[in-house]
């Protein structure tokens, strides 16, 4: 960071915030002039005239709607400095550590099952449940000491979990939810000054808070044993800044909704311009944290009348600070920077598991039959006769999908943990199905009725665009594991302010979109379910012949080139072949799953160590968990269904938590 500050021509932090507010004043008068004029504008905020149109809307929606917009971008501002401070992490802030998340899924569950509460106070409720997700990803990260990397990864699973969390009370409830969806993605749009009222005491007290804190707080950035030898509680010290920083967060999801990366992008910027004190980074940050949010509505507010939808703000400020994320990672400075090391997978001498990949077929065979002729109906549990055609048609095409999407799924997560080293891998993690997703949500959106080929090639372009993004931003540090998940992190991010901007604009294909993104075979007709299984066994055939590259490969470059392998040729083949498998999948269970993650590593666990042994013990792992998975969603709660993929991603999830504190 350091370096990065000093490449920016000794600017301090005070030219930066200024350079960076010009186009706000200049979009502030363009937007004051296309409502009347300056003079009018300031009449309207002093003197409203209740008898004049555009004085009414300029004194309670403009002038209101620019005010929280410099709150809530000042607010999330100081809340990264505090998070960043305590944690010594530069890429912590709100939305990377789950806050953000936590608030909105508890106002959501408050909304369906205790709407009193958000009577009592908004944003008790959204405190309540961002300090119950900082909690979690305190609990999983405490072992390896709070350190950067793993108390991001950290969050990016409890983001995602919470995530999954809410798009099945979405499902469930999406009439009484529908108007969160736009709230929920960050809307600054008001209708009076009741959010300001609301927002500003509340952030004038914790600016007040924060001011008295500076001293203790600055004694954080010595190491541990210099502070406690100073006789100061770091536990306390820490708990009292973060608890500053989730209410300052859960004040502001509370009014505003979801804004992404503000509270990233403004500590970090004013780090590089120059501000080395706490006292600097909290003045600084707040004010630049105000302007870029203002700048950002004001920019879009002047081309919103451009599209037909409704663009939320906060969406759009995290398909901007995607981009920064990524453009930070390969300058930031990690614990434990280096490649990754041969570990010997790939190459441990096990009897070949003959016995336990039969036992994975027959648990196979038995959960498809189960899937297809157990089940619950309008009289309860029965159990069906084979002839009876008319059930098993209707189950047939959903079981065949299943395990077809959770075998391709394994592999692709099986070739990208043995390519990188790395056992936290998965086209999940890494943000490929993501990619894959937006390219995918772009062409059902942008394309007339197009084709389940089409989809499948725009879905594959998505996930190589994906990888080949990955690739640029790794290749100089030799595909240090850390350094490829947090790109998976800022990728994921994007994802997830392109299906804000697309759900949040009320259009009818968005329901489907929602169930889709789920993981729902519900739509999966017989044709359709013996293509993707054509195409799961194809792809599953095809990479067989890759397991000789997969078993050299781990061990190195030299030792790979000296045994004749073109490393460049094999790892565009390899990746090519993740991108197609990852495509296809997710066109048929959206693009949260974990089965990537979860079936290679239980695979390993079970002893499968080659790479055609590990290929074919996690391929019969993922179709065993997809097809469970699709039958529980079936099962549990009927008639309702929840989604297999959304099934899948919980269990893998909790998984995932679990693999975390291992890493």
């Amino acid at each position: 960071m350091l370096g990065a500050a000093q490449r920016m021509g000794g600017m301090t932090p005070a030219k930066a915030c200024l350079l960076l507010s010009l186009p706000m004043v200049v979009l502030f008068w363009v937007g004051l002039e296309s409502q009347g004029g300056f003079a009018l504008g300031l009449e309207a905020l002093v003197t409203p005239s209740f008898e004049n149109v555009d004085e009414l809307l300029l004194y309670y929606a403009w002038w209101p709607r620019l005010s929280i917009a410099l709150l809530a971008g000042g607010g999330l501002g100081l809340a990264g400095v505090l998070m960043q401070q305590v944690l010594r992490n530069p890429l912590a802030s709100p939305t990377t550590l789950g806050v953000a998340s936590g608030a909105n899924l508890a106002l959501m569950t408050a909304t369906l099952l205790a709407p009193g509460l958000l009577v009592v106070g908004r944003e008790w409720v959204a405190l309540s449940g961002g300090a119950l997700a900082v909690g979690l990803v305190f609990l999983l990260s405490w072992r390896r000491g709070l350190a950067p990397v793993v108390v991001v990864l950290a969050g990016l699973v409890v983001n995602l979990y919470l995530g999954a969390l809410s798009t099945a009370l979405l499902l469930f409830n999406h009439e009484v939810l529908s108007g969160l969806l736009i709230w929920g993605a960050g809307s600054l749009a008001q209708n009076g000054w009741d959010g300001v009222a609301s927002l500003a005491p509340r952030l004038a007290i914790c600016g007040l808070a924060a001011w008295l804190l500076l001293r203790p707080l600055a004694v954080l950035e010595l190491d541990d044993a210099s502070a406690k030898s100073l006789g100061i509680s770091l536990k306390h010290l820490r708990f009292a800044g973060l608890g500053l920083a989730v209410f300052i967060t859960g004040s502001v999801v509370s009014v505003v909704g979801i804004i992404g990366f503000i509270g990233l992008a403004a500590p970090n910027i004013v780090r590089m311009a120059g501000a080395r004190t706490l006292r600097a980074r909290l003045l600084w940050s707040t004010l630049l944290g105000a302007v870029l949010l203002a700048t950002t509505d004001l920019l879009l507010q002047r081309f919103s009348g451009m599209v037909a939808t409704l663009i939320p703000t906060g969406a759009v400020t995290g398909a901007l600070g995607a981009p920064l994320l990524m453009w930070l990672i390969p300058r930031l400075k990690l614990q434990g920077d280096r490649p990754p090391q041969a570990t010997g997978v790939a190459l441990t001498r096990h009897a070949a598991p003959h016995r336990l990949a039969t036992g994975l077929l027959l648990a196979l065979v038995a959960a498809m039959v189960a899937g297809h002729l157990v089940g619950q109906g309008a009289n309860g549990w029965s159990i069906i006769a084979p002839t009876n055609w008319g059930v098993i048609e209707w189950r047939f095409p959903r079981v065949m999908a299943a395990a077809a999407s959770g075998l391709m799924l394994a592999i692709a997560g099986t070739i990208l943990q043995r390519l990188s080293a790395n056992p936290m891998a998965s086209p999940e993690v890494l943000g490929i199905s993501g990619g894959c997703a937006i390219a995918l949500i772009l062409g059902i959106y942008l394309l007339p009725a197009p084709s389940n080929a089409l989809l499948v090639a725009i879905g594959t372009l998505g996930a190589l665009a994906t990888l080949l993004v990955l690739v640029a931003l790794n290749r100089k540090s030799g595909f240090v594991p850390e350094r490829l998940l947090l790109s998976g992190v800022a990728i994921s991010a994007l994802f997830d302010a392109v299906r804000s901007v697309l759900l949040a604009g009320g259009d009818p294909r968005g329901q489907q979109v929602i169930a889709w993104l789920a993981g729902s075979t519900y739509y999966v007709d017989v044709g359709s379910a013996l293509l993707v299984g054509s195409i799961a066994a194809g792809l599953a055939l095809v990479s067989l012949p890759f397991t000789r590259w997969l078993d050299i490969m781990p061990l190195g470059t030299a030792t790979a080139r000296s045994l004749g392998i073109g490393l460049n040729r094999a790892r565009l083949a390899l990746l090519l072949l993740v991108a197609l498998l990852t495509a296809c999948a997710t066109l048929v269970v959206g693009p949260l799953s974990f089965i990537g993650l979860l079936a290679p590593h239980m695979a390993r666990l079970l002893g499968f160590s080659r790479a055609r042994q590990h290929l074919v013990g996690a391929a019969l792992i993922g179709m065993l968990l997809m097809v469970l998975a699709d039958w529980v969603g079936r099962q549990i709660m009927f008639p309702y269904e929840i989604p297999a993929g959304l099934v899948a991603s919980l269990i893998g999830g909790a998984y995932f938590m679990w693999g975390l504190r291992r890493l």
